[in-house]
């Protein structure tokens, strides 16, 4: 049956229902990001897994062979630009996204002002993620975003340093800000999205939840320890640094936190345990859940199968749909 859930972010992105596939190291490859997709969601496939731009312009082609003729949703591109990543050759990226054909980006981190002024030229929408409503003001004043993604302190990764928990984060941008956004962090269930809606979110971002598909091309052990998590099953690393990251709580993120206690704002001492290609090995060739520092969200609270991208997606949006009608019942 046709969904009616219609929301600003679905207008935007031309997409069937205002669930998004967030960008994730080493996790958003063509396969996840097409099945979104095909899901009537938006899938995004994260231009910084790719070693080369040449293999990213590869991955972006894989992803767009593998969408239905009559799927629903939209293919994006994750940027992310961070000032310590001074190797990355940011500017041959973003020309890759220009000729590529994708009409939604996401960026996060620092993204100058002309790379999205370059997205929007080329007929690109662009959807930034910040922590703080003071964050989106400011990239919706300087550099014109279309869309916020507002990422809360229970999300995977980097939460940022000002911990503030999505019940609050997503109700200031109800009332602050004046374009579309969407709830990022937290994310698992219809009812959520059915909640943020009333918040004045225009749909829900997700990644943990979409690493505990059939599709996501993580190894399987990795998705048997979000079913299993709980929501005391992360913790954060890097807060002596000023980097925040949620983990996995296991004996790397552990040991890392020892050594933080004792060095810390040192990163030079942690860098060996908390670099990408310890993970990268964990979810693509080891399944080791304890060798590697590797983001995961509270989210495993509410993570009980490994459903596909489409089952996952209608039942999210049916659950949300039956929450919503029941609305007017709590009005006398």
């Amino acid at each position: 049956k046709k969904m009616p859930l219609t929301t600003k972010i679905t207008k935007l992105f031309g997409i069937k229902h205002p669930v998004i596939q967030g960008g994730m190291h080493h996790v958003g490859f063509a396969g996840l990001a097409a099945a979104v997709a095909n899901a009537g969601g938006l899938g995004l496939v994260t231009a910084l897994t790719q070693p080369t731009p040449e293999l990213l312009a590869k991955e972006i082609d894989k992803a767009q062979m593998k969408l239905r003729s009559d799927a629903e949703g939209k293919v994006g591109v994750n940027l992310t630009i961070l000032p310590m990543f001074t190797e990355v050759n940011y500017d041959s990226y973003k020309d890759v996204i220009l000729s590529s054909g994708v009409k939604v980006v996401e960026t996060a981190g620092r993204p100058p002002g002309e790379f999205v002024s370059a997205f929007q030229n080329a007929g690109i929408k662009v959807i930034h993620k910040c922590v703080t409503t003071r964050h989106a003001k400011s990239a919706v004043k300087k550099f014109g975003v279309d869309a916020i993604s507002l990422d809360g302190f229970e999300c995977a990764g980097h939460p940022g340093e000002e911990d503030i928990g999505n019940f609050v984060l997503q109700a200031q941008g109800g009332r602050e800000l004046d374009v579309p956004f969407v709830c990022s962090g937290g994310v698992g269930t219809g009812k959520q999205l059915a909640a943020v809606l009333m918040m004045g979110a225009s749909g829900v971002n997700m990644g943990t939840r979409f690493m505990a598909t059939e599709e996501a091309p993580i190894h399987d052990n990795i998705k048997q320890a979000l079913v299993a998590g709980d929501t005391n099953s992360t913790t954060l690393i890097m807060r002596s640094v000023r980097n925040t990251e949620r983990v996995y709580k296991n004996e790397t993120a552990l040991k890392v936190q020892d050594i933080e206690r004792e060095f810390p704002g040192d990163f030079s001492k942690i860098h060996e345990y908390v670099k990408g290609e310890n993970y990268r090995k964990s979810f693509q060739e080891t399944g080791d859940t304890e060798s590697s520092v590797w983001s995961a969200g509270e989210v495993m609270g509410l993570i009980d199968d490994v459903p596909t991208c489409e089952v996952l997606i209608n039942n999210m949006v049916k659950e949300a749909e039956e929450a919503l009608k029941a609305g007017p019942s709590f009005i006398s």
